[in-house]
């Protein structure tokens, strides 16, 4: 057996290890990595456009007033129907829209005066005629007599041209905008009297229509006839088809704009002269080509960028981007079809940083 002295070194190893292992416990877990949760969509093919978002009015292609000329009684023609003619009423060039009638109209054409006297000059040429070829009267008699007969002739013209003007007739194709109305735009019933210059009717055809626009400057050099458009309102749920018709030569010197025409097709005629639009025209497409969301993009060091998941990492990549619109933007180089790009939690990422990826 080991005397004390002998064994004292050994317990005093003992005591030490104890004393270590009390103070140092049991080992602390290392702490969780910390990942930005994200959502992905991958590179699509897709047809991506340009387009400048606009708004304006709508008007007919064309208009005509027809107008009175002729004191008297209105009465409004009908249609091939029978029915009398209203707003909303399609015509042809040519229609009847309304005669007038009555003793001023009558005594403003002076008809029947005019035609009896052509009448009777047309016989008295005819009469010196026959005598001068009896001899019976000098030449110069059939020459007084013929000028008469032109006199008369070209009274009777005026006339007949006084009675067409109580006749209004449509010169172009449409449809009846307004009607015979007063001056507090009540509706006349036939037999109203009106003056000289009354305004019965106004004529436009309601396909195609015609959008007014107005353009800022930077625009003018993005924009050209003949370009695609769309046309929006918003008590129909599709757009309508148009396309850019003319530009104005000059610019507005107070709004610093400039006009343009886009054509409407109608076909229904569901859109309305006056009506407040939005149009958009197609200043460039593309077909077939890559696409990534917009917010997909992100700017770092001033370069235009996106993120791609790579396993449990984000992945930087550097893009050269084409065509943009609301939604998406056209990818010309720094990303392949099929990668995942992230659109969602990109705002604090950088190259190489940890992600999960969350929703769909």
């Amino acid at each position: 057996m080991k005397t004390l002295p002998e064994r004292m070194p050994l317990l005093v190893a003992a005591l030490s290890f104890s004393l270590l292992a009390a103070c140092t416990g049991p080992s602390a877990p290392a702490p969780p990595e910390f990942r930005v949760p994200v959502e992905i969509l991958e590179v699509s093919i897709d047809s991506i456009e340009e387009v400048i978002l606009t708004s304006g009015t709508l008007r007919t292609k064309e208009l005509v007033e027809v107008n009175n000329e002729v004191p008297g009684a209105i009465y409004i023609a009908s249609d091939a129907s029978g029915r009398r003619l209203r707003e909303g009423s399609r015509v042809a060039s040519g229609d009847l829209i309304a005669q007038i009638t009555g003793e001023d109209a009558r005594i403003h054409a002076q008809i029947d005066r005019a035609t009896q006297a052509l009448k009777t000059a047309e016989a008295e040429l005819q009469r010196a005629e026959d005598l001068f070829e009896r001899k019976l009267v000098p030449e110069a008699e059939v020459f007084s007599k013929r000028s008469s007969y032109e006199s008369a002739k070209l009274e009777a013209d005026r006339a007949k041209l006084n009675t067409a003007k109580a006749r209004l007739i449509t010169p172009i194709g449409g449809t009846i905008l307004s009607l015979a109305r007063n001056q507090n735009g009540l509706p006349l019933a036939d037999g109203n009297l009106i003056g000289q210059g009354f305004k019965v009717a106004t004529i436009g055809p309601m396909h195609p229509l015609i959008a007014d626009i107005d353009l800022v400057g930077p625009e003018l050099a993005r924009i050209r006839t003949e370009q695609p458009a769309r046309v929006r309102h918003f008590a129909f749920e599709d757009h309508f088809v148009g396309k850019v018709l003319h530009l104005a030569p000059t610019l507005n010197a107070e709004s610093h704009t400039f006009r343009a025409e886009v054509l409407v097709d109608n076909p229904e005629e569901l859109l309305r002269p006056g009506m407040y639009v939005e149009v958009v025209i197609v200043t460039k497409r593309q077909e077939d080509v890559p696409v990534i969301p917009r917010e997909a993009l992100a700017t770092r060091s001033g370069k235009v960028v996106a993120f791609v998941l790579d396993g449990q990492r984000a992945e930087r990549r550097e893009l050269r981007i084409g065509l943009r619109d609301d939604e998406k933007v056209e990818v010309m180089s720094g990303l392949e079809l099929g990668d995942r790009v992230i659109v969602r939690g990109l705002e604090t990422l950088t190259d190489r940083t940890r992600v999960r990826v969350v929703g769909s």
